[in-house]
């Protein structure tokens, strides 16, 4: 294994556009859970004719889905994401549009199929802009995720770990009338076999260490560098959950 400086300067010069992690091909393993989200996406999508991908990054997983329905909107709500989901999407004729979670710009009822991996998720909003009889799917990442990293660097998580789980998030669906047909939630062993990789990921996901700066962090990571050379890896576990819902024709009465 190269030595500590060269590894976290490669992790330091590695560009990083849209959600690509391909530098982490090969250094990193694991982290995926027993259900294959696109798959299910694919599924619903032969039915959809009006879809709504939320928080698309820079529309790396909606491209991979395609062909996509004729009316499809894509949604970020980060800035330097915007052009390269543009680049990718509109050769696709995917409206493209600038927002977040609690304020999803479109009319109510426009969607048949709205689609969420690891983005923000409002119930109301989500639940406001299905028609009737159609689905949301989503895998989210849960607030204990990675909570290892944090413990190695002496940095507190970045929210409560109980803020964000399944049975939170299936009673705020609930609570917005819709039907919830598949929830799972899994703890994902995801393990990095170097520290550049370590490095790379926390540019990458920022809220994971908030501030996280390499040389600020210095210590614990040549600390973290060290455990990696004598034990091989290191390995923290991914919060996810995945839920399927659906909004029924009839509603029930319930606040909206």
């Amino acid at each position: 294994m190269p030595g500590y400086d060269i590894l976290v300067e490669q992790a330091i010069q590695a560009s990083f556009r849209g959600w690509d992690f391909g530098w982490l091909r090969g250094r990193t393993t694991g982290g995926q859970p027993s259900w294959a989200y696109t798959e299910r996406a694919s599924v619903l999508l032969a039915t959809t004719r009006r879809l709504l991908d939320m928080d698309t990054g820079g529309g790396e997983v909606l491209a991979s889905l395609a062909p996509l329905p004729r009316h499809t909107v894509a949604m970020e709500g980060w800035q330097p994401n915007l052009p390269i989901a543009a680049e990718r999407l509109r050769p696709m004729n995917v409206a493209l549009l600038g927002g977040a979670a609690d304020h999803i710009p479109a009319r109510d009822a426009t969607f048949d199929l709205v689609l969420n991996r690891h983005g923000g998720l409002d119930a109301a909003e989500v639940a406001r802009v299905l028609a009737a009889g159609g689905r949301l799917l989503t895998q989210q990442v849960g607030s204990r995720n990675g909570l290892e990293l944090n413990l190695a660097l002496g940095a507190p998580p970045s929210a409560d770990p109980e803020s964000w789980t399944l049975a939170i998030a299936v009673e705020r669906l609930h609570d917005c009338g819709m039907l919830v047909l598949d929830a799972r939630e899994e703890m994902v062993a995801h393990t990095f076999h170097d520290i550049g990789a370590v490095v790379f990921h926390l540019r990458a996901v920022p809220w994971q260490v908030p501030g996280f700066d390499h040389e600020r962090y210095e210590k614990p990571l040549r600390r973290l560098h060290e455990h990696m050379r004598s034990e091989g890896a290191f390995t923290v576990r991914d919060h996810r959950f995945f839920i399927e819902a659906e909004l029924p024709r009839t509603r029930r009465q319930g606040p909206l």
